[in-house]
């Protein structure tokens, strides 16, 4: 069973001003792996406070899916917050979410998304749009149990069978 965090960053979400429907998104497209949902927070678009949340995560499950602070504004730092924080980058997978997000709106080379390592925590930064969210999860859902298991040490052969 995967231990998995959610964490929306939003100002507007932290406050109260604005309800989190992405959050339950990931929840409900994890159900369709062996996941546990360990925490699911709202944090500002703060990135001293990403950072502390993230690295106090790590170690405590195997995935953390941030939310929301991949775009352009200025208050968008969720990528900045998680490479600082991360000793492995994984390219592929935000390459392989921005690359199916393209079929459907050029706007999708705007994300700046994510995703790396920490310890045996893998990281992956999501859009903050709900639909977005749906469209870049369901690229790499199948993906994760396997990189989990890699990451966390698994020696079992991987390699595709002709």
């Amino acid at each position: 069973m995967i231990t998995v965090a959610i964490l929306t960053l939003s100002d507007k979400g932290s406050k109260g001003e604005r309800e989190d429907t992405s959050g339950p998104i990931i929840e409900r497209m994890l159900k369709k792996i062996d996941t546990k949902i360990i925490s699911s927070d709202i944090l500002p678009d703060e990135k001293a406070l990403i950072k502390k949340k993230l690295i106090s995560l790590c170690g405590n499950v195997d995935l953390i899916l941030t939310t929301g602070g991949t775009g352009l504004s200025p208050r968008d730092v969720t990528p900045e917050a998680t490479k600082e924080i991360i000793k492995q980058e994984i390219p592929g997978i935000a390459e392989a979410m921005r690359m199916e997000g393209l079929k459907k709106t050029s706007r999708a080379m705007l994300s700046r998304a994510v995703a790396g390592v920490r310890g045996k925590t893998l990281i992956v930064n999501l859009p903050g749009s709900p639909t977005a969210v749906k469209e870049n999860l369901s690229v790499i859902l199948d993906c994760l149990p396997h990189a989990i298991e890699k990451i966390q040490g698994c020696q079992k052969e991987c390699a595709r069978k002709k």
